[in-house]
């Protein structure tokens, strides 16, 4: 009898871990080359929130470009709008307009540039968690962040090959 409890105790232990996933993925900064609409563009980016169905992604053409996927809330948006959100991780916190992209139903801010206090913010330790009145509260870890994002600022300014003349 208590060989059958042990095997379903390990049984259920190996169920439930391989259930795991599915509720929370792994979510770390990654640089990597996304398709855009304008060709490839490198990208930085995460995903985070209690399902890992939220990202911010991070690209650069003449400035930075954070774009911000409420994940399932996002589903409910509607064309046009803004709105206020804060960025807080480690002992910073930081505000920020966003307005949607209707295209891609993200939220986007084109950044002051490569010390912008968000992308300071960003670089961090730990997690970040960005919270709006209207659109609830999503956790990023930072894992990975400063070389992501380092990665992808060394391309700010630089246009692809093809806009050279």
């Amino acid at each position: 009898m208590r060989g059958r409890l042990t095997k379903l105790i390990v049984v259920v232990a190996a169920a439930l871990q391989a259930m795991q996933p599915a509720f929370a993925a792994p979510c770390g900064w990654t640089a990597k080359m996304e398709e855009d609409e304008g060709g490839s563009v490198l990208t930085a980016s995460v995903c985070g929130g209690p399902k890992a169905d939220a990202h911010l992604m991070l690209v650069c053409f003449d400035k930075p470009m954070l774009s911000y996927d409420l994940g399932a809330a996002s589903q409910q948006l509607e064309p046009g709008i803004s709105a206020s959100f804060t960025f807080k991780g480690g002992d910073k916190t930081v505000t920020k307009k966003l307005d949607l992209e209707a295209m891609y139903n993200y939220f986007t801010l084109e950044l002051s540039g490569a010390t912008d206090p968000l992308l300071a913010l960003l670089r961090g330790k730990g997690d970040v968690t960005v919270t709006a009145d209207k659109y609830g509260e999503n956790s990023f870890p930072l894992t990975g962040s400063s070389a992501a994002i380092g990665k992808v600022l060394a391309q700010c300014g630089k246009g692809s090959a093809g806009d050279a003349d």
